[in-house]
């Protein structure tokens, strides 16, 4: 009896493979010869399929079924203990949460005191809020208030790579070691510096922490500075898109490899259609602590800012906030590299900290729901807060 029940079940599942590869293949089929349903077009509110504007000739190339499961609001909210505000303080950039022995663990830039700029002297004073940062860590019971346990990276001795600020970090776990990447400036701290990635690793999650003798990622070398002034946007070549910097690292085992997703910046970066010129890219490794290689398929967004990345589906999930013509989609790919847009968002909090203790398979912004942020009190000071978001499935008026 068993067996027979065994197999109607697996005869089901290959019905249902069938029919699913099918429905997208005859999905596939009607959009290469341009056939228009009547559904799409009820959907959609076109009344003449002879006259299509260039919009509604986008809006037939989207999916039948559109869905709203990637589709969030969000609110953001006051955190207690150390975390909260503190006059003269920075704090900035949390990284995602990770449980151990029942607390939630989170690791941030921190820094003291007021934003100089570069108009001053560029070696005793600080040039932006993240400029002279340590790495510091909290921990929390409820993810709500939080103890301050101190320093985890510090900046760097004289002459070293990481001797003029660490900061913007991200947490990962793999076989019992803890892996804490993160940015790092050398002095002086110009205009035309560039900014690479470090890593710290240790056994045990408080530390302590052993960093890299080298940056695991530099900037590409193949752009030329115009002229000796210190002027970020005179340029004679430009070079790829992460030639000036390499920032917001994040690093997530994948298919049995490391792959490092990271911001870049351009060297005479511009402002576009989509503001200003900031894309994503990866490089992938067989070991967490490297070598990286750059994929040779950077960039591979044309949009976005601070790196918020998930599993999701067996692919790679991204949210792209901030800049550029894509800014504000949350984006899915098969593969970790070649990304789609999934949905359009309002807007979402900066700079998150993920709760990766979620299941992440459960909905593909469960990740979202909850986790952490950072708020600008002032220029000078940020400090770091909660937020919250929910899945909007519908939307009626007042007594509906």
């Amino acid at each position: 009896m068993k067996s027979k029940i065994h197999l109607f079940i697996a005869v089901l599942g290959i019905s249902l493979i069938i029919s699913c590869n099918c429905n997208t293949k005859t999905e596939n089929l009607m959009k290469e010869k341009n056939i228009v349903t009547d559904e799409q077009l009820d959907f959609l509110g076109i009344t003449h399929k002879d006259k299509l504007s260039a919009a509604s000739k986008r809006a037939l190339k989207w999916p039948m079924d559109l869905g709203n499961e990637w589709f969030f609001e969000y609110k953001v909210e006051d955190l207690k203990g150390d975390l909260a505000y503190e006059e003269g303080v920075v704090r900035r950039d949390p990284s995602a949460m990770i449980k151990h022995d029942g607390k939630y663990y989170v690791w941030y830039s921190k820094s003291v005191g007021p934003t100089d700029g570069f108009a001053g002297d560029i070696e005793t004073s600080k040039v932006f809020p993240w400029d002279r940062c340590d790495i510091w860590y909290a921990t929390s019971e409820d993810g709500i208030t939080w103890k301050e346990e101190g320093i985890a990276v510090a900046r760097g001795e004289k002459g070293s790579y990481d001797d003029r600020s660490v900061f913007t970090v991200e947490i990962m776990e793999w076989e019992g070691v803890y892996y804490l990447c993160y940015q790092t400036v050398g002095g002086p701290y110009n205009v035309r510096v560039k900014n690479q990635v470090g890593l710290a690793w240790s056994n045990s999650i408080n530390g302590p922490w052993t960093k890299s003798e080298e940056p695991i990622l530099s900037p590409a070398n193949n752009g030329i500075w115009k002229g000796d002034k210190q002027d970020r946007f005179a340029v004679e070549k430009k070079g790829d898109f992460d030639s000036h910097k390499v920032h917001d690292p994040c690093i997530l085992p994948y298919k049995g490899k490391f792959y490092l997703y990271y911001k870049g910046e351009q060297m005479g970066e511009q402002i576009t259609f989509g503001g200003r010129q900031i894309r994503h890219g990866v490089a992938i490794a067989d070991n967490p602590k490297g070598p990286y290689i750059k994929s040779e398929y950077n960039p591979i967004s044309n949009s976005g800012h601070e790196i918020c990345v998930w599993p999701y589906n067996g692919g790679i999930a991204s949210l792209i906030t901030t800049d550029g013509p894509e800014k504000n989609t949350v984006q899915w790919s098969p593969d970790g590299i070649n990304f789609e847009i999934m949905g359009v968002v309002k807007g979402a909090p900066h700079a998150i900290g993920l709760n990766r203790t979620v299941d992440n398979d459960k909905n593909p912004t469960e990740i979202l729901r909850w986790g952490l942020t950072h708020e600008y009190k002032s220029y000078d000071y940020q400090y770091i807060r909660g937020f919250k978001t929910w899945n909007v499935i519908n939307h009626k008026a007042k007594g509906e």
